[in-house]
């Protein structure tokens, strides 16, 4: 079992620049999307800074301590504490850099990331923000992530919460994201694959220009098809729904 991957990004139809960036990391299995936040185009080099920190600590720590300057999580797998290490040390290096630059002063970014191990046949997602990974199995599409926004702590906190209440919160505020504070907690899942998933990570600008339903049916020739036409066809969907956001996607296929 291995996966096969491509990614593209765009700059939608209505923002001046893209902050938005993507890393395929194929020798490591490693792909991930990061969606940036800050003004005068600070969020583009805090995703950037995401997605370049992450690739730099897995290169540089192959084969040695997976999780220093971090403890080791005996609860947690190799892979686990790695990725969640990466993430973590990623989210350190751009608060400190908005901490020393009055340009980039309070930019961050979200970032959501998929690393699978061959050899246990696992696959692995963390994600810190409101950029989303999908599953497309058998045809049917799930949501692996839960996004990291005020409306869903509201939820949660109020499951009850009466429809014209939950109309009026902010659906566009994050609670967490990368840069925020020199500390972060990393949500991960882990996935037993099965051949032919595909795995989609997606900044918001796809997710909230498509319904579920047009994300399946723009996905679904993942499942057989070339996976960087796949990425075209659904940034194209995002655009002629508005393009209101700068939009990226990733596709993962597993494969035998």
């Amino acid at each position: 079992m291995h996966v096969i991957a491509a990614g593209l990004t765009n700059v939608g139809l209505q923002r001046e620049h893209n902050e938005d960036s993507f890393c395929l990391l194929g020798e490591y299995s490693l792909f991930l999307v990061a969606d940036g936040m800050g003004g005068h185009r600070a969020g583009d080099v805090a995703s950037r800074m995401a997605t370049a920190a992450i690739a730099a600590f897995f290169r540089s720590s192959a084969g040695e301590d997976a999780t220093w300057p971090f403890h080791f999580d005996t609860s947690r797998s190799i892979e686990e504490n790695r990725l969640i290490t990466g993430i973590k040390l990623a989210n350190r290096h751009i608060y400190d850099v908005s901490n020393r630059s009055n340009e980039h002063h309070g930019m961050g970014t979200t970032v959501v990331g998929v690393l699978f191990s061959p050899e246990k046949k696992r696959l692995y997602v963390g994600h810190v923000g409101d950029s989303r990974c999908y599953r497309l199995r058998r045809g049917e599409l799930q949501l692996m992530t839960r996004d990291h926004s005020l409306i869903n702590d509201y939820l949660i906190a109020m499951p009850d919460l009466p429809d014209e209440q939950r109309d009026e919160l902010p659906r566009n505020v994050i609670t967490r994201a990368l840069g925020m504070s020199d500390l972060v907690t990393v949500d991960l899942i882990v996935e037993s694959p099965e051949v032919g998933d595909v795995y989609m990570l997606c900044s918001d600008g796809l997710s909230s220009m498509l319904t579920a339903a047009e994300l399946a049916e723009g996905i679904a020739g993942a499942a057989e098809g070339e996976l960087a036409d796949t990425c075209r066809s659904l940034i194209g969907k995002a655009n002629e729904a508005g393009g209101e956001d700068n939009i990226t996607t990733v596709l993962v296929r597993v494969e035998e």
